[in-house]
């Protein structure tokens, strides 16, 4: 064998070789995951379910990082440009392939990242103030066609999974709805709480707490089957007669492209651990939302069905970034 073709055997040996090492030496520090959303709203509830526990798992504390903006853009991008040595990570939601269709950005979200694993799923809710004479979905109909665009909802930001239900209602119901995106879903509840938007449509954990102190009312679930930490509210599309209507949102970990695999199947595994736990599906559970833990393969597979099924919709309804 020529001393070239050795050489590059050789490397290949040694990659074979230090990859199971890299796993089990891997973290020797703190892990850094960004949430590119403020502290309070949904994404940030589900990172910190999972903070203490998969610190312990990986024996190195996780370090949250909340970097709010543009729907998630501003966190992200600053993932996409991290070095992938295994120490930073992107905690994100299902707006991760809702914004590269609104606006050209600075990273691709199938180039430049590694999915990691699906963490949970869960529906927005529609909620509204107590004030508002609205108590279900066919008042909420009935009062948009009545007054078009003289009724408000709160999101979490434009493109953001909350804004893409509003939209879907507007097509599917024939109305207007007057859009007021927020950097998050706290300060949209808070608002909504206090009379400043009459609705909101924003992840069950941001607002069910408010529900059932009663300083919010539901009105509707956005996903296909009922919540079962909420079963009491209806579906979009049973409450409003709208078959097919469906957001159906989730959380997930991805690495900054590069990131050696051995990293990456490490991280899945111990999340995977994670999430299965009683007491982790538990908690999910009370923040409606179901625990997954999927391999990377199965989020890379969502990415690509969801970057297909959400372009015609934005480009339907011309949802554009402000």
């Amino acid at each position: 064998m020529k001393r070239g073709k050795w050489r590059q055997w050789l490397a290949v040996l040694c990659c074979i070789l230090a990859a199971p090492a890299a796993a089990q030496e891997w973290p020797q520090r703190a892990v850094r995951f960004i949430v590119p959303y403020p502290p309070g709203g949904g994404t940030d509830i589900i990172a910190r379910i999972l903070q203490e526990r998969l610190s312990r798992a990986l024996g190195q504390p996780i370090i949250l990082e909340n970097r709010g903006g543009a729907g998630g853009v501003v966190g992200t991008e600053a993932v996409a440009k991290s070095a992938p040595d295994g120490y930073t990570f992107l905690f994100t939601l299902s707006s991760h392939t809702i914004n590269p269709l609104l606006q050209k950005l600075s990273y691709d979200v199938e180039r430049d990242f590694l999915p990691v694993s699906l963490v949970a799923s869960l529906p927005q809710i529609i909620a509204a103030n107590n004030d508002v004479p609205i108590h279900n979905m066919a008042e909420l109909i009935a009062m948009a066609r009545e007054n078009p665009k003289a009724l408000a909802f709160a999101s979490v930001g434009n493109g953001t999974p909350s804004h893409i239900a509003g939209e879907l209602l507007k097509l599917r119901a024939h109305i207007e709805l007057l859009h007021i995106p927020y950097r998050g879903g706290g300060p949209a509840v808070t608002d909504t709480i206090a009379g400043q938007v009459p609705l909101i449509f924003v992840s069950i954990p941001v607002a069910l707490p408010y529900v059932k102190a009663g300083r919010l009312r539901a009105l509707a679930v956005t996903t296909a089957k009922r919540s079962p930490s909420a079963p009491d509210v209806p579906t979009v599309a049973e409450a409003a007669n709208l078959p097919g209507y469906e957001v159906d949102s989730w959380y997930g970990v991805f690495a900054p492209a590069k990131t050696p695999q051995p990293i990456v199947r490490r991280l899945r595994e111990e999340i995977a651990k994670v999430v299965n736990t009683p007491e982790i599906r538990d908690k999910l559970l009370e923040q409606g939302a179901d625990a997954v833990g999927s391999t990377p393969e199965e989020l890379g597979r969502v990415v690509t069905a969801e970057l297909a099924k959400w372009a015609p919709l934005i480009r339907e309804a011309n949802i554009r970034p402000e």
